[in-house]
């Protein structure tokens, strides 16, 4: 089975926590912390702030590093590098997803989660009340 090697931002301001929601492909309108592969060369960090500039427009500062997710999906095992980070400069601009939401941590069940990021609600849970 294929690996994809990823990382995602998990956007925080205050308590509140930035969710985007995927307007394409096989997982379109499922709901996801944004970010995308690892390219060549690069590490997790850099990946992530030019996920973020590419995705939403905006630049960020990575925090603190989270957890890794590994999980398998039908077509493929995803490797996930989960990193908290802050919007440092602009406002998130939807450029590849469909919606996008803040959520407190009381709120992160009121949308439908992909699998994989669905194993990172509960750490973020007690992480951050």
């Amino acid at each position: 089975m294929k690996t994809v090697n990823v990382v995602c931002a998990v956007i925080t301001d205050g308590s509140r926590i930035f969710a985007t929601q995927r307007g394409y492909g096989e997982y379109k309108d499922g709901w996801e912390f944004p970010g995308g592969k690892i390219e060549a060369g690069e590490t997790p960090e850099e990946a992530l702030v030019r996920e973020i500039r590419e995705e939403l427009a905006a630049e960020i500062t990575v925090t603190e590093y989270l957890t890794s997710i590994e999980y398998d999906y039908p077509a493929f095992h995803l490797s996930m590098q989960c990193y908290l980070a802050k919007i440092t400069h602009g406002t998130p601009v939807l450029l590849e997803h469909e919606a996008a939401r803040w959520l407190t941590p009381e709120e992160l069940d009121t949308v439908a989660w992909l699998p994989a990021d669905q194993t990172i609600i509960a750490l973020l849970k007690d992480k951050l009340r």
